[in-house]
């Protein structure tokens, strides 16, 4: 039997944390009232912060299988291998997918584009992410599969839309349940997935996974959390919501609401357990070698109980021994115990050699499911790994008492904030940044964008000809600014030839298709009367050497094990653009700005800034 290493775990949590004051603005106000019950069960739940895939018009930003691409993604770029053509197994659990039918997993492995694989789909609630997990470490202990994936996702927000429950023919004139309002405050979205593996990784922190104990117990209870069926309405036959005569009337009464049966809830923390006392007795378990407890508990109130429970049976984990982000994360249902192990993995907390027992107790029809890891492998260079910043906008001067400005500096902010969120995942940029960035790499960069380096100081001077003898100031900069880049692209040509590369094949390329859509488009703009929108262009442009080359030429030099001279293209550029800027800063504070010109400034801000996105997504096609 092969030992089995989570190698790598990686998370998605879609859009900015929401704040408790903020859930109804993104869930609706069901019949425009605000709910009684929220703050109370807020003040149990203690969680602060949550994440949703919807926006405050309720739209869907992502679906529940893209969400669980993202989350596999993460866990491959944190992988030190470059493992995407040798998973062989997929696994993936969740509450309730996108489609009744195929399976999840069908949906998950589509997304990601993996290679043809065998799949697993488990459909449940919390415990559905373990049953996940489960199935891809026998996989890989058996032998049977070289490396898998595990994973879980979960988009109930959409479910809460107070939309839904204004359209139920039961609630026209009466608040919705209790037992439905409770996991309106309760749930939130997001997924997580790990990589598994016979051998722990070459570099960093690895879990060994010691074994994995699932439990079901339905034989002894009745459904606690659940969709499909009215309880209360049953009078003993659980009818299903295929049984009602139509889907509409199955809706009107409630049945496809998701809800939670508080008199049983109560149950799941006994439940819990009394299955750890029993792996104790088994030998399973030893309470004093437990160095980390990693516990989802869906809300504060049920720690409290595991804690109250666990000391009454004389076998406890000390409480400064527990992890957990449920207050700032959310409870993400199946996707919690991935995203509780991705920040204890990634984060910097853990030590070779430490014990890491998690906990998942399951309230659907009551499960429980128990991991013991053992942390493996080095923790200095787990702590070494690269991550990109946080987006921020290049700092441009303006007149703060101006209005114009103000609004136009504001949206070109929020343009720029977008387009570096965006970059951050361009596949040649995901690589520097994940620090697996090669010399190909490199060189495949400088030959893409050394043809529109040559057109830049083209289309600045062919605008500075079409600018009128009244705004000769503003033709001078635009003069000056075309000076100073016409020969940048020999700097860029001995950086190509000094790490290796053919002068002939850099000279001779041709453009890409994104950098022939880029270089079409700002020509055909500095063609036009006046083209003072190109300074649009610029903010991108310029902005990208001001806020990304030193950057950029300093990861690549340091994981390259180049020197300076080797990435001068980019660190000259930091320096140079940041000239550039203040003369991009006089062209904003110029008299001739009115309002149609800075909308159409913006307009070829977010244009330059999807087509320069393009000429790096298409490095090589040509």
């Amino acid at each position: 039997m092969n030992p089995v290493y989570i190698t790598s775990i990686g998370k998605f949590l879609p859009g900015d944390p929401v704040s408790n004051d903020e859930i109804e603005e993104f869930l609706g106000k069901v019949g425009g009232k605000g709910s009684k019950s929220m703050r109370r069960i807020l003040e149990q739940n203690k969680i602060r912060y949550r994440h949703y895939a919807i926006d405050k018009n309720q739209s869907s930003l992502f679906s529940n299988a893209e969400m669980a691409h993202l989350a596999i993604r993460d866990a491959l770029d944190k992988n030190k291998e470059e493992l995407f053509d040798q998973i062989d197994f997929l696994a993936v659990g969740t509450t309730q997918g996108d489609l009744l039918v195929p399976g999840f997993a069908s949906m998950v492995h589509a997304e990601t584009g993996l290679p043809v694989m065998e799949i697993a789909t488990h459909h449940g609630v919390c415990a559905s992410g373990m049953q996940a997990l489960k199935n891809a470490y026998l996989q890989i202990q058996s032998g049977e599969k070289r490396a898998a994936i595990s994973c879980a996702s979960e988009f109930p927000s959409r479910v809460f839309k107070h939309t839904r429950f204004e359209a139920q023919a039961k609630f026209m004139e009466h608040p919705i349940p209790f037992d439905t309002d409770f996991l309106r405050f309760m749930l939130s979205d997001g997924a997580g997935a790990t990589v598994l593996q016979p051998k722990p990784s070459s570099k960093g922190l690895s879990f060994k996974i010691e074994w994995i104990d699932n439990k079901s117990y339905a034989n002894l209870y009745d459904v606690c959390m659940y969709a499909g069926i009215n309880k209360e309405d049953s009078n003993g036959h659980l009818a299903s919501w295929l049984d009602y005569s139509s889907i509409h009337e199955a809706a009107d009464i409630g049945a496809v609401n998701l809800k939670q049966d508080i008199r049983l809830v109560n149950e799941m923390p006994k439940v819990g357990v009394k299955r750890f006392f029993e792996l104790v007795e088994e030998g399973k378990v030893h309470p004093s070698d437990i160095d980390w407890m990693v516990c989802h508990y869906s809300s504060h109130f049920f720690r409290d109980e595991i804690f109250r429970l666990m000391e009454l049976g004389g076998m406890t984990i000390p409480e400064h021994k527990w992890f957990t982000n449920l207050y700032t994360k959310g409870n993400t249902g199946a996707a919690s115990i991935y995203i509780m192990l991705e920040e204890l993995l990634n984060e910097g907390h853990l030590k070779p050699g430490e014990k890491v027992l998690c906990m998942v107790p399951e309230s659907g029809r009551f499960q429980t499911s128990y991991m013991l890891l053992t942390v493996v492998g080095s923790d200095h260079a787990a702590n070494a790994q690269l991550q990109e910043r946080q987006p921020e906008a290049p700092h441009l001067k303006y007149d703060e008492t101006n209005w114009l400005q103000t609004s136009l500096v504001r949206q070109l902010i929020n343009i720029w904030i977008d387009f570096e969120q965006k970059l951050a995942h361009v596949p040649i940029i995901h690589k520097l940044y994940r620090g697996k960035f090669t010399i190909e790499d490199y060189k495949l960069l400088m030959e893409n964008i050394r043809q529109q380096v040559i057109d830049g100081s083209q289309w600045i001077a062919r605008a500075a000809s079409y600018i009128s003898i009244d705004h000769i100031d503003l033709r001078s900069m635009f003069i000056a600014h075309a000076r100073d880049e016409h020969r940048d692209y020999q700097i860029l040509e001995r950086n190509y030839t000094a790490v290796g590369g053919d002068l002939t094949v850099i000279q001779l390329g041709e453009k890409n298709i994104g950098s022939e859509a880029l270089s079409a488009y700002l020509f055909q703009r500095a063609s036009k009367e006046n083209p003072f929108d190109l300074m649009g262009a610029m903010w991108i442009i310029e902005g990208l050497g001001c806020r990304m080359a030193r950057y950029w030429g300093e990861m690549i030099r340091d994981q390259l094990g180049l020197t300076n001279e080797q990435v001068s293209f980019l660190l000259y550029h930091s320096d140079s653009d940041e000239k550039h800027f203040e003369r991009l800063e006089a062209g904003i504070q110029h008299p001739m700005l009115t309002s149609d010109i800075a909308a159409r400034i913006v307009k070829t801000a977010k244009t330059t800034a999807r087509l320069y996105l393009l000429q790096l997504e298409e490095l090589g096609n040509v």
